[in-house]
Formats: C-alpha cells, structure tokens, sequence
C-alpha cells in the first residue's frame, strides 16, 4: 500500500472497525468510512469515486458488497470479518482475523505528514451524489484536540457512541477516547433503547452524545417511565438544533450533566458551542466559535452583521476542509478567499445571527428559508415553537408551492404515544405562539418521519411527499 491511498471501512460499529481505521492510518493511507446500511448503487460510487484500492468489510454485509466490489476497478482486495463467503470473486477476498494474527508486531515505519489526507468522509450533496470531504491528519487532530478542550473531558470518562462511525459526529467519539486513554463504550445503533440504557448504567458511561432524533426517542421512553442516569456528566447535542424545549426534560434524565448545544458541519467538524452555564440566558443560541477558531457572520457585500441582521456564516481554523475530493467547483463555492494571501475560509451557506455579546444563531439553511406572503420564515423557528407543544414528540417543517402565497408552510408531525392532538388542535396552539404568517397552513400527522441514515430528518424526502 502507497501512501494516500485509500481504505474502504464498510463496517457497523464494531472493535475491528476501530482497529481497521487505526490500520490503515499506520499504513500512511487515508479511511474512508462508509455507512453499513448503504446500499450497492451508493456502495460502488463511494468505491469508485474514492478510488479504494482496499476494502474491510463483514460476511453479513455481503449482500451490499458482493456485486459493488466486482465494479470498483481500482480495487485489490478486500478483508472480510466473520468469515470469507463462498464463491468466486472478481477481487481476492482475505480473512480479517487471519491477517491480524499474522500480522507483525514491529512497529511500521511512517511517511505521511500532518498536511497530507487523513479521511474522505462522504457527505450527501445537492446534486444527489454524495460529496467525499477531504481532511488532512493536521486538521483532524486540531479538532479533536479543539473538542475535548471545551467538552472538558478527562481520562477517566465513559463515552457513549450510539451513533454510526461513518458520521463524523459519531467518528470523533472514537477519536477522543484514544486521545484521552478514555473509555469508549461502543454500541451499534440507538434501535434498542432499552438495550442501550442497560449497557450505560452496567459500564458507568460519563459522556452521553446525541442527535435530536435520540433525544426525542430517550424523552418518550422518560414519560412512560421515569429515567435517571446520575453518572453522566456531558450531554452534547449536534446534527440539528436542538429544541429548547428540550432543555429542562433533559435535566429530569441527566440530573448531574451539563448540556452542550452545538452547530457543525462536516467541512470543518465543529463550528460553535453554548458554554452550559449559559443555556438558561440563550436556550435558542448555539454558542460561540470553539477554541482556536473564528465564526463571521457577513451580509452579502462581506461586511460582518449587526446584532439581530441575518447573514451568512464564514468559519476560519486549522480545521477547515481541504476541499471536496475530485469536486473543484462545488470546493470554489465552499471555501473563499481570506483575510490574508492564500488563506481559504469555509463559507457555509447556513443563515446565521449575532446578538450583542457576539453569540451565534442558527436561521436555517439559505436554500431551506419559506417565503411565504412576503416574509421570510425560518423552518427551525417554527419547529422549535411546536416543540413546545405537550404531545409533540417530532416535527419537520418545509415550504411546498403555493399559487397565492408562493410557498406554504407544511408541518409533519410525529405525535407522543399517549397524545390525542388533532391537525386543528395543533394549528390552534400554534397561532397562540407565532406570527400568523408562520403557522403552518397543513399540519399532518404521521406515524415516523424519514431519517437519513444519521439519524437526521430527510427533509428532501418529505419534499417529495
């Protein structure tokens, strides 16, 4: 293996994916973790467009794979966990606990640098193919180093880890741990919650990270029955705003915990953080820049925003992507020139405002905002509004065409267990909590909504609706 090649992980969240990672950046290669519940169409572009010359994978996955490696040409082999499967194979197939016992123990000697490529991790794009974000070993570690610095995190803490390693939310659980000499305490998915609560309260975990999906799932199971986990000490939050109304249910699960709201994005990692001491002065807030970092907001000519104007979000940092893996145009619009000669800054294309001690507030996304009978209206404002409503357990909000008002707002909503709210009802709490022009004009009521494979909600699936 060259240096800079790259190393398909197709994987669940298992040991032998912590040790293929840390393989293959011993072999001066870069990783690319892909999501065990892709499926072949997206499984062979991730294999093709990263050029992966090697993949580590598991038996039962075979299903995905067995197809997607025979049209991956720059692909030599693949190590299977679990067994190697019966049949031809157009690319030789190696048994991954054979080749670990066999391996030597002598330490490898390293060419790579810290400004060469780390990972490629695979981020959905806007043109329907998922875009591969470089990252250098530099930028990586500045992150990680950035994360445990304001999460306060020590040597003796349990972190959690319900979230896939392909997204890098879930990856830096594992990358803090190692950095710490901490304990990560793995599990495959948050499917189970019972399972996963079991697990918590036997391994004594610390540090418990969520997205609001995981939330919204703890907070239903806490009003069916009391929830207590008085070890945790860190609560994060990152993917999607987290609801304000969140905030106070949350203290009754994690009485002992300081929760962390945060905003970030794959291109950079990690973007701002709301100091927990402050989560009572600014719940809707998600903080200040993280160590070492800059956040601008600036309007349109470039010039930074007054308290309470809405502009575009610009980050600076040693954390900031190389840029999109075989994707110069979609990088040029990302990353802008800087402040000083040669510099990239990441311009993220999020809708943001400052308030007078400099504190950061998500609007939404710039291709996300509903215009609707002149105004502007922000999708999360409205959601965090009817998240407020008792029995309301989920809810996304987009714009859908509208011949009078140019868009509509439509609301899906996913309803507590025990809740007997109606469309209407709904609507009537919502125009005693916002603006008329924001209350949604269809309200509908379904049982789930679509997440992504990260757990977020797929508002380009319910657009599609």
């Amino acid at each position: 293996m060259r240096c800079g090649d790259r190393v398909a992980i197709f994987l669940d969240n298992t040991w032998q994916c912590a040790v293929a990672l840390y393989g293959t950046l011993l072999a001066d290669a870069a990783f690319v973790i892909i999501n065990p519940q892709t499926k072949y169409d997206k499984l062979r572009y991730i294999l093709n467009d990263s050029g992966a010359t090697a993949m580590v994978t598991d038996a039962h996955l075979q299903g995905a794979f067995a197809s997607a490696v025979g049209s991956a040409s720059s692909l030599l082999s693949v190590l299977v966990t679990g067994g190697v499967p019966a049949g031809a194979s157009p690319v030789p197939m190696l048994d991954f606990d054979a080749a670990l016992s066999s391996a030597s123990a002598e330490a490898v000697g390293q060419n790579n640098i810290s400004i060469d490529l780390s990972s490629l991790i695979y981020t959905s794009g806007s043109t329907g193919e998922p875009k591969g974000v470089m990252h250098s070993h530099q930028s990586m570690l500045f992150a990680l180093q950035s994360l445990v610095e304001y999460l306060r995190l020590q040597e003796d803490d349990r972190l959690l880890c319900v979230l896939p390693l392909a997204f890098d939310y879930g990856l830096y659980q594992l990358l803090m741990a190692v950095h710490l000499g901490a304990t990560l305490v793995l599990e495959r998915s948050f499917t189970y919650p019972a399972q996963v609560f079991k697990v918590m309260n036997d391994e004594g975990v610390t540090i418990f990270p969520g997205v609001p999906t995981v939330f919204a799932m703890l907070l239903a199971t806490h009003e069916r029955q009391a929830l207590s986990f008085p070890l945790v000490r860190r609560v994060t939050n990152t993917a999607a705003a987290l609801p304000p109304s969140f905030n106070l249910r949350l203290r009754e699960v994690f009485p002992n915990a300081d929760i962390f709201r945060m905003y970030g994005l794959t291109e950079c990692k990690r973007v701002s953080y709301l100091p927990p001491e402050e989560i009572d002065k600014k719940p809707d807030s998600v903080g200040i820049p993280i160590p070492g970092t800059e956040a601008m907001v600036l309007n349109d000519s470039g010039v930074r925003v007054k308290p309470g104007e809405t502009g575009k979000l610009y980050v600076r940092g040693a954390h900031v992507m190389l840029g999109y893996w075989n994707l110069p145009e979609q990088t040029a619009h990302m990353l802008k020139a800087g402040k000083f000669p040669g510099e990239r800054v990441l311009c993220t294309h999020d809708l943001f405002t400052v308030d007078e001690d400099g504190y950061l507030y998500f609007v939404g996304r710039s291709d996300d905002i509903i215009k609707t009978r002149g105004e502007k209206v922000s999708p999360v404002e409205v959601e965090n509004a009817m998240f407020a409503i008792p029995g309301i357990r989920e809810v996304a909000v987009v714009g859908i065409p509208d011949e009078v008002l140019g868009q509509a707002i439509r609301a899906y909503v996913v309803l507590q267990p025990d809740s007997d709210l109606s469309e209407k009802h709904i609507r009537a709490m919502c125009l005693t909590r916002m603006e008329n022009f924001m209350v949604p004009k269809e309200v509908v009521l379904t049982p789930e909504l679509p997440k992504t494979t990260t757990g977020k909600i797929s508002k380009k699936t319910l657009g599609e609706r």
